[in-house]
């Protein structure tokens, strides 16, 4: 009971210092309250183990950068989607930018794995959270899930494990939501997206809570040998869920 009631609060605290963020990268009033509604409307019809301020997050990075770079065409890309819950806030987020959305996942869950997770920066367990098959939306039900509730027309969904779909990445990506868990996965995605990002692009991990995550993210070895550059500003590094890096 304590740590929902911490959570809550948490969570509130988190939308009180992103609200007016908001309302300065989206200044008009009913794109914001168009956008708010569908995301209510999709978080009571899609499983979303998300919460507002996670998506939020990531769509006035959207936005900032959409307005930095208004003559660029903006692509964005999800890792790790689960249900499709996400995919079709930041779809909706998209078509108001005209911008596209590259959506990476296996459809199959989290891969198997021998990661030791215990517990949160925060003090909650997620012992067990991460087990082979878990968080599994297939394909066609995240689809149909976009279709129904966000913005199919601008996505392309690439199926596979990271490792196998990643390096293969050719687009030039203005922004990454990574949301997969694992500290491997984590490694595999950083290792091949970072690289892809253009100029001023951002890379956002919802993970930032997990210790196992927080040390790749702060390795600089691995930044240096794998990823090709010194280890860059780790915006919200051991203190937030929500990690945000920016490519110089």
């Amino acid at each position: 009971m304590f740590h929902a009631v911490r959570e809550m609060f948490r969570e509130a605290l988190e939308m009180a210092q992103l609200q007016p963020e908001f309302r300065k990268v989206c200044p008009d009033n009913l794109a914001r309250a168009q956008l708010e509604k569908r995301f209510a409307t999709i978080s009571r019809n899609v499983d979303c183990p998300h919460n507002n301020s996670h998506i939020l997050t990531f769509i006035i990075e959207m936005f900032r950068f959409h307005n930095n770079h208004p003559q660029d065409t903006c692509v964005f890309l999800e890792a790790g989607c689960y249900k499709g819950g996400s995919t079709a806030k930041f779809s909706a987020a998209a078509t108001m930018l005209n911008a596209g959305l590259l959506v990476c996942d296996s459809f199959e869950g989290i891969p198997d794995n021998e990661e030791d997770h215990e517990t949160s920066i925060f003090g909650y367990s997620i012992n067990n959270w991460f087990h082979k098959g878990a968080f599994h939306g297939g394909v066609e039900e995240v689809q149909k899930n976009v279709q129904k509730y966000g913005e199919l027309s601008v996505c392309e969904f690439r199926k596979g494990w990271f490792e196998d779909t990643l390096p293969d990445l050719e687009e030039s990506i203005s922004g990454a939501y990574i949301d997969v868990d694992l500290a491997s996965s984590t490694r595999t995605c950083i290792k091949h997206i970072y690289p892809r990002l253009v100029s001023g692009g951002f890379l956002v991990s919802q993970d930032g809570d997990f210790p196992l995550v927080i040390d790749v993210f702060d390795d600089d070895r691995f930044w240096e040998t794998e990823v090709g550059c010194r280890k860059p500003v780790i915006h919200g590094l051991r203190t937030r869920k929500m990690l945000t890096v920016y490519k110089e």
